[in-house]
């Protein structure tokens, strides 16, 4: 990529609305948009870091065809460090494309698709969590999305990460001191505290990698099939969960004979609620072929509430639904308790939940259950935790080498070669924080060591 000339894109979405952004990055931003602009109070030249007010005028005619509001962002102060100007015009498609002609006419380029934060990521102004958290915000459902996607474009992961790469660096550094300087009285890390330092380094790790169950929730949502027996009250409760009247409900069983989705959210977490057909035996074409769907959700769903009917006892059916979901994450609902409790599912192993759809009854605690099974024991406690598969493959590849090392040390085998295996714990890190040179290590080894004295 060239990072040495000028481009031009629209900022904002497609389409109308009360304002739109043409921004410019590159050395002659300022160049190219002056000719273009007639500034308010006799003002020349635009300041740094200031907006201005002024007129979007035709450079060849003067005409005026805009009141604009421009900002010039001076190098290295601006999102990709280099020049930036960003002219704030009416939201109108042909206002827009019209600046962006005009700056095509003066040899700007336009800019690729992410060409901005490509920019700002190589030019060392935010890493490739950063720069994957700027997407992250952008594509939020959530309020909650939103601020875990503001941490980590506020360098979240990498805090998290940095400490854990410079352990490991520290490591790496002794043992190249001590194979290379040996003849300099620089003494070889005897074996049980080279294992306790890669310890030190895979515990906070592991612990970055079991996030992840978590963050991935965060960033893709959660997909909750609702299922059971007809007539058990679940597109109730799905009702209840969506806060409308979504699916349609009434006494006959088999109402639902297709797949009701919608999609809420839980504490900031999308969720994607799929209400089912009622699983039974029956005759009916459409409905056997609604309840094959029930079943294709209720694999594919992460989390799944199996309804049973508190009022009545416990058949085969629920039974065998019961002991299906028991093998996966679910959760076990004993719905219609303002009717009375006949039914016994303590016996299962699975949280329970006991609601009633009708009153209401239970529901914020069904919501607070879901919450539960979703964020582990501290998943929301912690910040920096990784989202996508990408970070998540890194952290795995790097604990991988950790072990190959402590496995190394164990067998005995030369320093050379446990340093391979750390080298490859510790490239992961740096494709997601920014590399490590040979010169950091030789660096920490000087200032650490007294060698040459």
């Amino acid at each position: 990529m060239n990072l040495d000339d000028t481009i031009v894109a629209i900022a904002t979405p497609p389409g109308r609305g009360g304002i739109g952004v043409v921004r410019l990055a590159g050395p002659d931003a300022r160049n190219v948009v002056m000719p273009m602009l007639r500034l308010s109070a006799g003002k020349i030249e635009l300041e740094p870091q200031h907006a201005h007010y002024g007129e979007l005028i035709d450079p060849d005619s003067g005409e005026c065809f805009d009141e604009v509001v421009v900002t010039y962002f001076a190098k290295p102060r601006s999102y990709t460090t280099d020049d930036i100007v960003e002219i704030s015009c009416h939201g109108s498609p042909v206002l827009l494309a019209r600046v962006v002609e005009l700056a095509l006419a003066k040899g700007v380029r336009m800019a690729d698709p992410g060409e901005f934060t490509m920019r700002s990521f190589l030019n060392g102004r935010i890493d490739l969590t950063q720069a994957e958290a700027v997407r992250d915000l952008i594509e939020s459902q959530t309020l909650y999305q939103a601020k875990v996607a503001a941490q980590q474009l506020g360098g979240s992961v990498s805090r998290r990460i940095q400490p854990i790469k410079q352990q490991l660096v520290n490591l790496i550094a002794v043992l190249e001191a001590g194979i290379d300087f040996a003849d300099d009285d620089v003494s070889v890390l005897p074996a049980e505290q080279a294992l306790a330092r890669i310890a030190e380094v895979r515990e906070p790790l592991s612990k970055l990698q079991e996030g992840f169950a978590f963050g991935k929730v965060v960033h893709q949502g959660l997909t909750l099939a609702i299922v059971g027996r007809p007539n058990v009250g679940k597109s109730s409760l799905f009702n209840r969960l969506v806060e409308r009247d979504r699916a349609i409900v009434t006494a006959i069983p088999g109402t639902t004979r297709d797949l009701v989705t919608e999609t809420v959210s839980l504490g900031g977490i999308p969720v994607h609620l799929v209400d089912t057909a009622g699983i039974r035996e029956s005759l009916d074409e459409a409905e056997r072929f609604g309840i094959q769907k029930s079943r294709e959700a209720m694999a594919d769903a992460d989390l799944v509430l199996v309804i049973v009917d508190a009022h009545a006892d416990i058949d085969e059916l629920d039974q065998q639904l019961i002991s299906e979901a028991a093998e996966r994450s679910a959760i076990l609902v004993e719905n219609k308790i303002d009717l009375g409790r006949h039914s016994a599912t303590n016996g299962w192993k699975l949280p329970i939940v006991r609601t009633s759809a009708t009153t209401g009854e239970g529901i914020a605690e069904l919501r607070e259950q879901i919450l539960r099974m979703v964020s582990g024991e501290s998943g929301r406690e912690e910040s920096g935790f990784l989202t996508n598969l990408r970070q998540h493959q890194l952290v795995t590849d790097a604990l991988a080498g950790l072990a190959s090392a402590e496995n190394a040390i164990r067998l005995r085998i030369p320093h050379e070669m446990v340093l391979m295996d750390l080298y490859n714990a510790l490239r992961p890190l740096d494709e997601i924080t920014g590399a490590t040179t040979a010169d950091d290590i030789l660096n920490l080894i000087f200032s650490t060591f007294c060698i040459g004295k």
